[in-house]
């Protein structure tokens, strides 16, 4: 693999960190700080609406001034983040913890963009293996975050959380540098002469195998994140078990998203994303069903691990899946438009969980996630069924 690809699998690691960094301490802190109660699951919801804000303006200045401008003014955007989150801190302000968590989100909009950056730097028969290498930089991220964390979170500490705040913030000065004296721009193999170029969208859009790439990593996203948030929640109130099963099932989960991606680009060499992503879909169907089946500490655990390998899988053949739908001149429009459908079906899974798990309970919650289970395999069997036809084959 190119240099750039493991200059972008360090950089993810690190700056990946504002994710589980923010969902372990986010709702704790917001707690302490919130006028009310109600609000202090706020903060770990604007991450994910501030990624999807920046998504659009995000992929707008990668198409004008270059992939590399844009990934060290996300890895800015992550230390500021981390610096309001010490100012919030300090001053024991909710407001500027809200804020922080926005800023936070912006930088993770461009961090989730490293995965196509990578693709762009290697051969077109390799682009799922650098993708799915960068998505392994998330395993460190996923221990690191909450690490981090932890460091300012002792009853001792006169204003809690702020070394936390301020770990995360040196973590992000970290990924900066790592980006700037690694990444090449002049490495990727995609180049892009007419800025806005290409089709117009709805022509693009007309072609059944965008859909399907597009509902594989919005679908799998938004299925994960409604049924991990609801998670931690249901185990200590609704069945009884202590904080530490499930912060052991939350970490084992997220090991499980992104544990596969060692095997993930090999998947797709081997068997081909059709079938991969087949396996994607029946292991989200197999955790709806675990879940629903009991509240023991080994169903939740056993329905968790599931999710977590049906995420990877849908979201790695998604993002593989998508360039095969778009031209160079597209890819910008294309790739933006299919982040802010994935981070806006996460934001809406996020922020819904709370309310669908006292309303529903959580074997109600989990059935809620099989419609859009099933509609992601009728896009894929409109997709591959249509495929077959010489008039839009791709």
């Amino acid at each position: 693999m190119p240099l750039n690809v493991g200059v972008l699998v360090a950089a993810q690691a690190l700056a990946m960190c504002t994710a589980p960094f923010v969902v372990f301490i986010g709702s704790i802190q917001g707690r302490l700080l919130a006028p009310s109660i109600e609000y202090a699951t706020l903060p770990v919801g604007l991450v994910v609406v501030g990624t999807v804000l920046a998504i659009k303006p995000a992929t707008w200045l990668m198409e004008r001034v270059g992939r590399k401008q844009v990934m060290l003014l996300g890895a800015v955007m992550g230390i500021l983040t981390g610096l309001l989150g010490t100012l919030a801190s300090w001053q024991g302000s909710f407001p500027l913890l809200c804020l922080a968590a926005v800023i936070g989100g912006t930088g993770l909009a461009v961090v989730h963009q490293y995965r196509f950056a990578a693709m762009e730097s290697v051969p077109t028969e390799l682009a799922g293996s650098a993708a799915a290498r960068v998505l392994l930089g998330g395993l460190v991220a996923a221990w690191l975050g909450p690490e981090i964390a932890g460091i300012g979170s002792g009853p001792d500490e006169a204003f809690p959380f702020l070394t936390s705040w301020f770990g995360l913030a040196i973590v992000q000065g970290v990924a900066l540098i790592i980006l700037a004296a690694g990444y090449r721009a002049r490495g990727e193999l995609v180049r892009e002469s007419q800025p806005g170029g290409g089709r117009p969208l709805p022509e693009v859009l007309a072609n059944p195998l965008v859909w399907a790439a597009i509902s594989a990593a919005a679908i799998g996203y938004a299925v994960m994140s409604f049924i991990m948030t609801a998670t931690p929640l249901s185990m200590t109130e609704s069945a009884g078990h202590d904080f530490d099963d499930a912060k052991r099932v939350i970490q084992l989960h997220i090991l499980a998203m992104y544990l596969p991606s060692l095997i993930s680009g090999w998947l797709i060499r081997v068997v081909g994303l059709p079938l991969m992503m087949t396996a994607g879909l029946l292991a989200c169907l197999g955790c709806v069903l675990l879940a629903a089946s009991g509240i023991s500490f080994h169903h939740y655990l056993s329905a968790l691990l599931l999710l977590g390998i049906g995420w990877n899988f849908l979201f790695v053949g998604g993002t593989t899946l998508l360039p095969r739908g778009y031209r160079e001149s597209e890819r910008f429009r294309v790739q933006g438009l299919n982040d802010m459908l994935v981070f806006g079906a996460q934001a809406t899974a996020a922020l819904s969980a709370g309310a669908a798990l006292s309303w529903l309970g959580w074997g109600g919650l989990v059935m809620l996630a099989v419609p859009f289970l099933v509609l992601h395999g009728v896009l894929m069997i409109f997709w591959l069924t249509r495929a077959r036809t010489p008039e839009i084959a791709d």
